[in-house]
């Protein structure tokens, strides 16, 4: 496997993407579309490192996350966008095809 990018955790929260620390087994997942308004917070209590927990729950699609998982153990390198997916589709369908048949 190629050697896989890697972020330090004051990076990896400032860039949307998906990220696995191999030695906690932990899967993070860093989206910053969501916009909560801040008005609900008094701002003076909180400092720059606090984090709130908004809810127990896990807004993720599972089987989706396991799709990334598995093409990044597989590829080795991390999925950036559908449109990869398609291409490594159609060349795995093309993998046993002979080029001949198509042409006849």
């Amino acid at each position: 496997m190629a050697d896989p990018k890697t972020y330090e955790l004051d990076e990896l929260t400032i860039r949307p993407g998906t990220y696995f620390n191999p030695q906690t087994d932990i899967v993070l997942i860093v989206d910053d579309s969501p916009d909560v308004d801040t008005e609900i917070f008094n701002m003076e209590d909180y400092e720059g490192s606090d984090w709130v927990l908004i809810s127990d729950e896990v807004p993720v699609d599972e089987d989706r996350r396991d799709s990334l998982i598995e093409r990044f153990q597989v590829t080795g390198r991390p999925s950036s966008d559908a449109g990869d997916d398609e291409v490594v589709e159609d060349e795995e369908e093309l993998e046993g095809v002979d080029v001949e048949e198509l042409e006849g």
